[in-house]
């Protein structure tokens, strides 16, 4: 059960917003969750460890906040889960609290619960869907579906795109896997998403050199 909890650890993904932060209405009834939002973004963006913890925890309380305010939102359960998922991971991809991390999955399910058409929510679970051991509820079918569903309705989808590139690389479908990450990496460079840039480089890089080399494999 551990070492598959660990599995779980290395899945939060360090860039949960797929869209622009802007795309959280502006009202007063959701100022709150955006506040939430958008301290999980900054703390994502914060090069030191003092700093992404102060984002993370003022995001987790303002989430909290937001909750107690209104249980029905959707905004407010997300937000949390995703200050939560960044806290669980601060100090990278390791095992923390199996409390934290049912709580975690607690905010993301009561997310999508409340607005099944929630797509931050979406591309969150299917990611995790698609390499969580079944032991989990991993489903990769199911995960690959929520994943293009995103993609689908969201073009500028940056983080599914990544997810389901991973999933295409793993299936040796590298050149699908390719095409993926690149149009990530355009969409996050012309909307300025620094912190999925880097991902979405390396996820391009890695599915070329595959491409390469079962090219080669084959001549």
């Amino acid at each position: 059960m551990k070492s598959a909890l660990l599995v779980l650890m290395t899945l939060i993904p360090s860039g949960i917003l797929l869209l622009p932060s802007t795309t959280m209405a502006e009202s007063s009834g959701r100022t709150l969750p955006k506040q939430a939002l958008d301290q999980c973004h900054q703390g994502r963006l914060a090069k030191d460890r003092d700093t992404r913890l102060a984002h993370f925890q003022q995001g987790q309380r303002l989430g909290e906040q937001a909750v107690a305010e209104d249980e029905g939102s959707a905004d407010a359960h997300f937000a949390l889960f995703c200050n939560l998922g960044e806290l669980l991971r601060i100090d990278g991809e390791t095992l923390t609290s199996l409390f934290g991390l049912r709580r975690m999955m607690k905010e993301l399910d009561r997310t999508l619960e409340i607005a099944p058409t929630h797509l931050e929510a979406i591309s969150a679970k299917g990611t995790l869907l698609v390499k969580l051991p079944g032991l989990l509820g991993g489903d990769v079918k199911e995960g690959e579906r929520l994943l293009q569903q995103v993609i689908d309705q969201a073009p500028q989808a940056v983080n599914a795109r990544l997810a389901l590139a991973r999933v295409r690389c793993e299936r040796g479908r590298h050149d699908e896997a390719a095409a993926l990450a690149s149009m990530a990496l355009v969409i996050a460079q012309k909307q300025k998403q620094m912190d999925f840039i880097p991902e979405a480089e390396a996820m391009l890089q890695q599915a070329k050199a595959n491409a390469s080399k079962n090219k080669e494999q084959r001549s």
